[in-house]
């Protein structure tokens, strides 16, 4: 170990509990880093890697900046995680996830076992389940992905693709579900592709097996999935007015849906995966941020959606300047229903994780909390699930879904004509 009246203490710490820094004096570590949040087991931090944020756990055999200098803030790391370089906050990385390098991940992210992505990747709000893979130059803010049954399975983005989060309105009401959470969690469903050079316009739903074939920027649902879908959709050009929402029925109905589905994968975590953390080091305050940022994730959702919902009165203004007949009339109808009735959509996803977890199948949890004693391996357990089981545990999350996408779109009856 060097001896230099230069070095921090607490790099000193971190060394002394066998934390492997090649450079201690290339590395920067914040005053408000706990080195009992680090494990000394097998972590590597190489020149050029800074630490920040009194939240920042890392887990053993994590290694930090291989390929380039990489910045951690606030985020917690399950074991095997690889950060290979740039800038990470407020995020949760399971086991053997990894980035490569020129990577951004902001808040809300969660990237659950071995997902992984390619050089220069950016992504903010973003929920990848087990086994993902993202490839180069992808900008996929705003999204959940699921798919796939292993690393040799796996659901994928190409290179070069873009979520587009952001609309000429100026909102962000537009996260995509690719996938879904009943059917995801359980590692069996076929892989999605979403081919390079491509792109998906926010909020859309994708169903499991579905191909975007490369270089189609895709517009539309498909929810059902097991589809190939190609070509780039377009419109006819039509005149456009800044403010004015022509199809709101969507736009609501996949952000309920999304919403329901993070409400949904809250209680998964609560439920299933809490005894899974227990037995791996520092995985009580690992589990601990993963709900958090859960949380945070949900109320992401709920204040784009809110904002969304506030727009209407201008979009209503504006509808009764340039249109008339029924479908206008039936447009506005549905605004001013989302515009008067969000107080009440808003409490039905506040009030909605409390007792969910209640519902689900006593059969299952026993099942689970069993498995985890003996084998401590949440992809294990998952996997070798019988059909019967991996069914009940669809079931459950399912009707967790249902019911309060039902409960929120009962306070807009119009939608639904």
């Amino acid at each position: 170990m060097a001896n230099d009246e230069h070095l921090s203490g607490t790099v000193v710490q971190l060394m002394e509990k066998g934390v492997r820094i090649p450079n201690p004096l290339g590395v920067e570590i914040g005053d408000d880093i706990d080195p009992a949040r680090i494990s000394g087991r097998g972590v590597v931090l190489h020149n050029g890697t800074g630490l920040r944020g009194e939240k920042t756990l890392i887990g053993p055999g994590s290694v930090l900046g291989a390929e380039a200098p990489v910045t951690v803030v606030n985020c917690r790391l399950g074991p095997g995680v690889e950060l290979k370089g740039g800038y990470f906050k407020g995020s949760v990385f399971l086991e053997k996830a990894n980035m490569g390098c020129g990577a951004q991940v902001r808040e809300g992210s969660i990237l659950e076992e071995e997902a992984n992505g390619a050089h220069t990747v950016g992504l903010k709000q973003t929920i990848l389940f087990p086994f993902v893979t993202l490839g180069s130059l992808v900008n996929f803010c705003d999204c959940l992905m699921a798919g796939g049954t292993s690393r040799t399975d796996h659901s994928e983005v190409g290179s070069s693709y873009i979520h587009f989060n952001y609309t000429p309105n100026q909102d962000k009401a537009t996260a995509s579900l690719i996938g879904d959470v009943p059917h995801g969690v359980m590692l069996n469903q076929p892989p999605i592709f979403l081919g390079g050079q491509g792109g998906l316009v926010g909020p859309a739903r994708i169903g499991f097996g579905t191909v975007i074939s490369a270089g189609t920027v895709y517009r539309s649902d498909c929810p059902e999935g097991g589809k190939l879908l190609s070509g780039v959709n377009t419109e006819a050009e039509k005149a456009f007015h800044p403010g004015f929402y022509g199809d709101v029925q969507r736009r609501v109905s996949n952000n309920v849906c999304y919403l329901a589905n993070l409400l949904a994968l809250k209680q998964w975590y609560a439920v299933v995966r809490r005894p899974f953390f227990h037995s791996m080091e520092l995985g009580d305050e690992l589990f601990k941020g993963a709900l958090e940022t859960l949380d945070a994730a949900i109320s992401e959702r709920i204040k784009r959606f809110e904002a969304l919902a506030e727009k209407m009165e201008r979009s209503i203004a504006i509808a009764e300047k340039i249109g008339t007949g029924r479908k206008m009339n039936n447009l506005v109808t549905q605004k001013r229903e989302l515009l008067e009735g969000w107080p009440r959509i808003k409490q039905c996803f506040i009030d909605a994780g409390d007792d969910a977890g209640s519902e689900v199948p006593e059969s299952f949890r026993a099942l689970i909390d069993g498995e985890a004693e003996k084998k401590g391996d949440y992809i294990t357990v998952i996997r070798s699930l019988d059909d019967p089981s991996s069914s009940a545990g669809t079931v459950w999350l399912q009707s967790i879904v249902d019911g309060i996408s039902a409960k929120a779109l009962g306070v807009i009856p119009s939608f639904s004509s």
